[in-house]
């Protein structure tokens, strides 16, 4: 069965699309500030949280609360002195466990999109009704700790289900973050209300990618489709997304990496730097229209990811 979601669109054939000011590029930069539980439950039919049984894993459960005892507060460091607007991908339960964090990060007003409770409660195997139940929950939560509202959706651990476009529009939410397949914004099909989904940069994601391999690979890999990127931008507006978990880049040997490359990413007269939703704010202001129009007008009018 070929998915729904999107209309195909050759990102060569769209219209030219731009960002304010003449932008070349948004970049969105996306702390996930996650809470892996001690023991968290699961079955042979759903994954497994960590990589090492039984439970507990030590290794792996000190290592993530690493992050969030000491590498989010050096990785904020860097962040505040290179002024970042900061989209963060959170696990509600953070602010509930550690409201030093919550604080920190609301101070900023940091966008926040939801990355579900806990990172170790996926929303596999759910119902429509429990996976509903789960994202009103952290939307509630949220409000009741902040006053705010989200503004976006990220499943725990990428969890997502074939509801979850869905049930994220139904409560109102503007953006989701779930499929690659993109380097613009783009209309998801949903049974209702509105949804954009946005460019998140998986290949690039730290947590995957840092882990026994040499970091200066892994900036040349950022750099190198920043500037790709930013090229085509010229063109029309692209999008790029740089993931940053704490217990990765913020570890004592990876900091003055993140300083460098936020140096260079950030050195460049054609960017935006703005939060997701104020990405996807600006999009369908500004370019969903005009996408639409050439939507409904193209011949390349395949449904799903392939024709």
């Amino acid at each position: 069965m070929e998915p729904t979601r999107f209309t195909y669109s050759p990102i060569v054939a769209r219209p030219r699309m731009q960002w304010p000011n003449d932008a070349q590029l948004a970049l969105w930069i996306v702390p996930n500030i996650e809470f892996y539980e001690y023991l968290p439950e699961w079955s042979a039919q759903r994954r497994n949280p960590y990589p090492r049984c039984p439970h507990p894993d030590i290794l792996n459960y000190g290592l993530r609360d690493y992050g969030n005892r000491v590498g989010f507060w050096r990785m904020l460091e860097v962040l505040d002195r290179h002024h970042v607007k900061c989209t963060a991908s959170l696990n509600i339960a953070i602010y509930e466990h550690f409201p030093e964090i919550m604080r920190a990060c609301e101070e900023r007003q940091w966008d926040v999109m939801s990355h579900g409770m806990y990172n170790t409660q996926y929303s596999y195997g759910l119902s429509e009704d429990e996976e509903r139940a789960s994202i009103r929950e952290c939307m509630a939560t949220f409000q009741r700790l902040t006053g705010r509202q989200l503004t976006g959706w990220f499943s725990p651990a990428d969890s997502g289900t074939l509801n979850t476009p869905d049930l994220v529009a139904e409560v109102g939410l503007r953006y989701f973050v779930g499929w690659y397949n993109d380097d613009q914004p783009f209309p998801m099909r949903v049974r209702k209300g509105q949804l954009i989904s946005m460019p998140y940069s998986i290949d690039l994601n730290d947590s995957w990618n840092l882990i026994g391999i040499d970091t200066e690979e892994f900036l040349r890999a950022v750099m190198d489709q920043f500037d790709r990127l930013y090229q085509e931008g010229a063109e029309s507006l692209r999008v790029m997304c740089l993931p940053l978990h704490p217990w990765v880049f913020g570890q004592p040997h990876r900091i003055k990496d993140l300083d460098r490359l936020l140096g260079y990413l950030l050195s460049h007269d054609h960017l935006w730097q703005p939060t997701a939703a104020e990405i996807a704010d600006w999009f369908i202001a500004n370019s969903l229209p005009v996408l639409e129009q050439h939507l409904r007008t193209s011949p390349a009018t395949g449904q799903g990811a392939a024709r």
